[in-house]
Order: C-alpha cells, then structure tokens, then sequence
C-alpha cells in the first residue's frame, strides 16, 4: 500500500523537473569569432537545441570579428542563418558600435538580422534576466 504514494511522488518530481527543464531554456551565444567552423557550430547548436526543446528561446549576439557572419555575402552559413531567422528558431543581434568601427550599416546586414547599441551590454542583460550564456568557440 505504501508503494502507491511513493511512486506517485516520484512521478509527481519527475513531472515538474521535466517541465522545468523544458519551458524556461533560454540561452545567448556570444559570437565574436570570424572562424566558420564556429559559424559552423553556432548553426548545429541552434538546431541541435531546438530539435529537443522547440519552445527553447536563443539569441546569437554578434559583435567584434564576428560580424562577418552578419553581413550578406560573408559566410557560407548565410542561407542557413536565413532560414533559423524566418522560422523564429533564434534571433540575430549585431552590436551597432561593432558595425561603425567597420564601416557597415544596415543595409549590409543579413535580412532579419537586428541590431543592438551594444553587444556585450546586450549579452549582460540576458544574463540578468536569468538567461544561460554560451561563448561560442572550439
């Protein structure tokens, strides 16, 4: 008789822990290399994630050496960050002051790709907002 509720207990944590882990993912990629193997794998991350948590919020914050993988025509994962971008899998954010000091406006940009005053302003305000950080890099 004692093994009823227990096990009920059990399922009861497991539920709650699976739905905790599920519904609040929310990660930012700090993306400040030029490497296409880590383009490569900002792209793999963002569908490896999104695969086992659709409802997964990601932002992929561009700022430094990474802005060529924001600008049209610079990185061979361009139709691949096109079509995250349309299907809402993860937003783009390129570091305004990253697009001066190169000579870049907007109009250079991959269509959807949003720009932020700051990039790393933008990365420490994820983070107090109780999002996960990952530096993308091999």
């Amino acid at each position: 008789m004692r093994k009823y509720p227990l096990c009920i207990g059990i399922l009861m944590l497991l539920f709650t822990f699976t739905q905790a882990q599920t519904s609040n993912y929310k990660v930012v990629f700090d993306m400040s290399s030029r490497d296409s193997i880590n383009q490569q794998a900002i792209v793999r991350e963002i569908g490896l994630i999104t695969g086992a948590s659709p409802d997964a919020k990601l932002e992929v914050v561009i700022y430094g050496q990474g802005l060529d993988l924001a600008i049209k025509n610079h990185s061979a994962q361009q139709p691949a960050v096109e079509k995250i971008i349309a299907s809402n899998k993860a937003s783009f954010k390129v570091c305004a002051m990253t697009m001066k000091r190169n000579n870049i406006d907007s109009t250079q940009l991959v269509p959807g790709m949003e720009i932020v005053p700051d990039g790393i302003y933008e990365i420490i305000s994820k983070q107090q907002s109780g999002w996960g950080y990952i530096k993308v890099g091999h």
